[in-house]
């Protein structure tokens, strides 16, 4: 896009055009807003519903709570009201919006109550807004009611402030793609007026809500935060009618924040308090995770908790990103630069006494090393803690004993090294071998055995070879200070060859990952085959992350499952209909998500540039899966989706291919025969006619010469016809030749007299071997082969004189015909035979039909012959047609006979 038009003012901004027209192919949602229970939302859905009703609309209700007060269910006369889906749950029954229902009765406005609710298990969705939301994709208008405080970003600032852990939430990303939000306000006052006067709540249940929930305060609060959000809301949509439109306002401020997390516990309030900030800004807003590059492992613990940070980021409507680095100032400052972010978030611990004066944490390096980057830092609440360090640092029993024995492995020779060397020699430096053992054991076992194995190696030098010998003790100051020397270098050695061998493995640990996909890369670059692709795909994805895995693809409109490893994977019924919702609206489904949660597999569609292609599932197991093996998994299915997108367009090409040919030669016919059949018929119609009309008065003569080309062109017309004929008997495999003894030089003979008929100016000479073998074939056949042969060569031979010749070669008959017209360029030597090619003779056209060569062909080779053409036959002109047959034998002919 040029910049001028990128720059223009004046001109629409087109994701909000775009953002627009995906709107408009959706239902509309309109959420009422409020503060709290009992403000009157239901009421005033309700209410607005009837006024719709008298209109003529067509409204129904699917759910709605009134909580038995009877103002609101009066409100409920005259409207359609859904039956509930009655389920056992817990050994009672509940009563649930039925979903399904209400996509069958299709109306056009269709309200549900309490957009948090949860769904009991057994439905399709865990949340009610998930309902709505495949309600709004049918495109159904939907009205519903919310509390502020069940906004996911606000539930931890709603528990501090009226001390009330709400678990029903809905992310903001639903209140933010609403159509219109309509805020239902009442003054706090007047909202305890109403619980008191039991309006709210039954009078015990209303005294505890006095007590816990409906205080001044809190309701002061709640509503201060409902009036800010629906502000946020309404100035939305200010800016998206002024984008749409390319009217200048108050656009957005362009902020855009970069928020980084761990997994300590502070980083879900980061989040939370990011959200709120954005929101605040109206700013895009990234969530960042960076792990050290140099880790070998990293405990799981910390990878589910930073998958579930991630998946509470992507609610409340942020991206999500990993970084890999092991200086996190640099990599967080070059990820912030990259994203364009104008503020950093970021948790700080607050520093206890006895925090080290020469030890700066990551907010104290981002505020020294950030320029025109804006820092935010969120505080815990309550005592100073210590974070969370990312890694397991205390490590298991196994793990010191592996470290231990390393240490034991490499020390101990050592020592009998250096017990060696000083009883033959006298060396100042012998510490170096101890220096060994500690490399050894650090590239062998990691950091905690290059630890040990200082510390050992210390111990030892000690022992054997510092005066007193044999003791702990030191005798000399300057060999105490050259034991400290040797213990830091030895432990700084360690430490750099441990991270060296850290950093080699898990650079191999990539290596192979990344070899893994480029096999499974060229593997599918070399598979045009969609059954060969799509079990590439499922073994690949098998051997990567240690699961069942199936593929779908669909067939008509039923998914079917076509690949599957192991083989006897099978799938129940809430598995399959947890595939055909992944495959109708592109978004995982199953375990793990917010879609038929309960089943044991996760679906993932798999989408190309062409839409969706199939649906790939795999079991979930307990936990799902680790960052790399989704990181895998991702990568994977977008190869995977890539090559059976390019499969499908290849069998497409290929079909594509066929019809054109086939309408190649529809065409080639239907020119052939018009043209062939036309010069025939107006011949024979012109000489009809001049016979009627004039046959009493021409002469004899003239009228024998009309009567002789009616009969040459109704000849040429039966030619034509049977060549038609033949060609449809080889072409569906219908044609059987007799197997015959043929007498090779009758046929030559005959063949020849009859072309002399029909072309009397043209020479023709025949060459027989002599005691030429009888073959195997049939006669007719034969003949005719060899009539549209010279038929050929009197028509591109030039007038020249066509050689027919028949030998005995070895075990085999050779007939050939040769003319000694221009010959046939060497590319074209085998296209000759192809049905409807035909070539220019010396006057530029090309005569006959094509059919001549191929029905030879298809002849010679029913007869179990082969025949082929060489260009040029002589003197570097001409073209020389060659059949061979097997000779027959003539004990064996005799036998029949």
């Amino acid at each position: 896009m040029p910049a001028d038009q990128r720059d223009d003012p004046l001109r629409a901004d087109p994701d909000a055009l775009l953002a627009l027209a995906e709107k408009d192919r959706r239902g509309k949602l309109t959420i009422f807003l409020g503060a709290a229970p009992g403000v009157g939302k239901t009421y005033s859905m309700l209410s607005r519903a009837q006024r719709l009703k008298r209109d003529g609309a067509d409204i129904v209700v699917g759910l709605v709570e009134t909580h038995g007060r009877d103002e609101t269910s009066s409100l409920l006369d005259g409207l359609e009201v859904l039956a509930r889906l009655r389920m056992p749950y817990h050994g009672r029954t509940l009563e649930e919006f039925d979903l399904d229902a209400a996509l069958a009765r299709h109306p056009q406005v269709l309200i549900v109550d309490e957009l948090a609710h949860s769904n009991p298990d057994g439905l399709r969705h865990p949340k009610r807004f998930q309902d709505i939301e495949e309600l709004l994709a049918a495109g159904i208008d939907v009205w519903t009611a919310l509390n502020i405080q069940h906004l996911e970003s606000l539930s931890d600032l709603v528990a501090q402030i009226t001390g009330v852990t709400v678990r029903e939430r809905v992310p903001d990303i639903v209140l933010k793609r609403a159509d219109e939000v309509l805020l239902v306000d009442l003054s706090p006052a007047e909202l305890i007026s109403r619980l008191n006067e039991g309006k709210i709540y039954l009078p015990e249940n209303a005294r505890h809500a006095v007590e816990r929930f409906f205080r001044l305060g809190n309701l002061t609060a709640l509503r201060e935060l409902a009036l800010r959000r629906a502000a946020d809301r309404v100035d939305d949509q200010m800016v998206d009618y002024l984008r749409q439109n390319a009217i200048e306002g108050p656009w957005a401020t362009g902020e855009r924040l970069l928020v980084c997390i761990g997994p300590d516990a502070l980083s879900e309030k980061v989040i939370r308090v990011a959200s709120r900030l954005a929101a605040g800004l109206n700013a895009p807003w990234t969530v960042a995770s960076i792990a050290r590059a140099d880790r070998e492992t990293i405990d799981e613990n910390s990878l589910r908790r930073i998958d579930d940070l991630f998946r509470l980021a992507a609610r409340l409507g942020a991206e999500t990103k990993h970084v890999a680095g092991n200086d996190f100032v640099a990599e967080i400052l070059q990820l912030a630069r990259r994203e364009h972010a104008t503020q950093i978030v970021i948790g700080a611990q607050k520093r206890a006494w006895f925090h080290h004066p020469l030890r700066s944490g990551l907010a104290d390096a981002l505020t020294r090393e950030a320029s025109a980057i804006g820092l935010y830092l969120v505080m815990p609440d309550g005592r100073p803690q210590r974070p969370a360090p990312p890694v397991r640092l205390r490590p298991r029993f196994s793990t010191f004993a592996k470290s231990l024995g390393a240490a034991f492995l490499f020390v101990t020779p050592a020592t009998a090294l250096g017990v060696v060397i000083d009883r033959y020699t006298e060396l100042p430096n012998i510490s170096l071998v101890f220096l060994l053992a500690v490399l050894g054991a650090a590239a062998y076992a990691g950091f905690a055995a290059a630890l040990l194995a200082a510390l050992l190696s210390a111990l030892t030098y000690n022992f054997f070879f510092i005066p007193p010998l044999y003791t702990f003790t030191i005798a000399s100051p300057h060999e105490v200070f050259a034991l400290c020397v040797f213990v830091a270098a030895a432990v700084l050695a360690g430490s750099l060859a441990s991270r060296i061998r850290d950093q080699a493995r898990s650079a191999r640990r990539r290596a192979a990952a990344v070899q893994a996909l480029y096999d499974f890369s060229r593997k599918l670059t070399g598979t045009a085959n969609s059954d060969d692709v799509l079990w590439a795909c499922v073994t690949q994805l098998h051997a990567s992350i240690r699961r069942n895995v199936v593929l779908l693809m669909p067939r008509g409109t039923e998914l079917e499952m076509v690949a599957a490893w192991p083989p006897d994977t099978e799938l129940g019924v809430g598995e399959l209909a947890a595939a055909r919702w992944a495959n109708e609206h592109k978004e995982a489904a199953g375990a793990g998500t917010g879609t038929l949660p309960t089943c044991g597999f996760q679906f993932r569609p798999l989408t190309s540039p062409h839409g969706s292609v199939g649906v790939c599932g795999y079991e979930f197991g307990q936990d799902g899966l680790d960052s790399g093996s989704e990181r895998m998994l991702a990568a994977i299915l977008d190869q995977a989706a890539t090559a059976i997108d390019r499969a499908r367009l290849t069998s497409e090409s290929a079909k594509h291919a066929a019809r054109q040919e086939s309408e190649r030669y529809r065409e080639a016919l239907l020119s052939s025969i018009s043209h062939d059949l036309r010069t025939p018929l107006a011949t024979i119609t012109g000489a009809v006619t001049s016979l009627r009309e004039y046959g009493e008065r021409m002469p004899p003569e003239s009228r024998d010469d009309l009567l002789q080309s009616i009969e040459e062109e109704g000849a040429r017309l039966s030619r034509f016809v049977a060549n038609l004929l033949d060609m449809t008997r080889i072409a569906t495999g219908t044609l059987v030749a007799s197997r015959d003894w043929v007498d090779v030089a009758d046929v030559i003979r005959t063949s020849v007299a009859r072309a002399r008929r029909y072309f009397p100016a043209q020479p023709f000479s025949t060459s027989v071997g002599p005691d030429l073998p009888v073959i195997r074939g049939d006669a007719i056949l034969l003949g005719q082969v060899l009539f549209n042969l010279l038929d050929n060569a009197a028509k591109y031979g030039a007038g020249e004189a066509v050689d027919v010749d028949a030998q005995q070669n070895g075990r085999e008959v050779t007939i050939s015909v040769t003319d000694r017209g221009r010959g046939i360029p060497t590319e074209d030597l085998d296209r000759i035979f192809e049905k409807f090619y035909r070539r220019s003779n010396s006057d530029g056209r090309a005569p006959g039909t094509g059919l001549g060569l191929s029905i030879a062909r298809g002849f010679v080779e029913a007869m179990g012959g082969h025949i082929h053409a060489e260009s040029p036959a002589a003197n570097r002109l001409g073209t020389r047609i060659v059949m061979r047959f097997p000779a027959g034998d003539a004990a064996a002919r005799k036998e029949e006979r």
